[in-house]
């Protein structure tokens, strides 16, 4: 039997990111977000969710730029403490031991120890009620090549080892087990998945 709760943002797990913003190394700040994700392919778009009273807010509006830093296990520490202290108080960067690194396109700072760096800019932001929605424009993508495979160049995502958010807790993500479309490329790969006999970790 399910309960019946009231409404609340639980679509969950949702990732944990840290958002670089400033346009000067004097202004240069992070913040932690989970309101986060794409929201279009055809241009590459993502969307950042900021309450209007964190210090980032006012940057991120003012430069109309962002960097989304995807996060690991490695950097789950300062995740968290980068979500629970204000830019106001605290040099983030070097508090959290963390590089700011010059980005490719915006001025923005990507975080050097993150595995991928998603620069973006604003194109639209839309009052929501305690958050606004920040929609950002992907401008560049760079990619920290330890973590491709070097015979393929694709992502080993397993081995980045992601940080996500989920009911109050960080988790990482787990084992792989499946790809895109695995459920029609062969009945008998579907029939032992559902009985438990296998699961997929590279079928293509």
């Amino acid at each position: 039997m399910k309960q019946n709760w009231k409404p609340c943002a639980i679509v969950n797990p949702v990732p944990a990111v840290l958002v670089s913003c400033g346009d000067q190394p004097e202004n240069y700040n992070m913040l932690t977000v989970a309101w986060t994700g794409t929201i279009c392919s055809e241009p590459a778009m993502a969307y950042v969710s900021i309450r209007p009273e964190r210090h980032s807010y006012e940057i991120v509006k003012r430069t109309g730029e962002f960097v989304i830093n995807l996060t690991t296990e490695a950097l789950a520490e300062a995740t968290d403490w980068c979500g629970v202290r204000s830019g106001r108080n605290f040099d983030k960067f070097k508090e959290c031991g963390l590089t700011p690194e010059k980005s490719a396109v915006v001025a923005a700072p990507s975080i050097a120890e993150s595995p991928i760096s998603i620069e973006c800019r604003v194109k639209q932001i839309i009052p929501l009620g305690s958050h606004d929605m920040f929609i950002g424009e992907v401008v560049n993508v760079a990619v920290d090549e330890a973590y491709l495979d070097p015979e393929t160049g694709k992502l080993d995502v397993e081995k980045m080892r992601l940080l996500a958010y989920a009911h109050g807790g960080y988790f990482t993500l787990g084992e792989k087990i499946g790809t895109f479309g695995w459920t029609v490329k062969g009945s008998t790969l579907r029939k032992e998945l559902k009985q438990g006999k296998r699961r997929v970790r590279n079928e293509k």
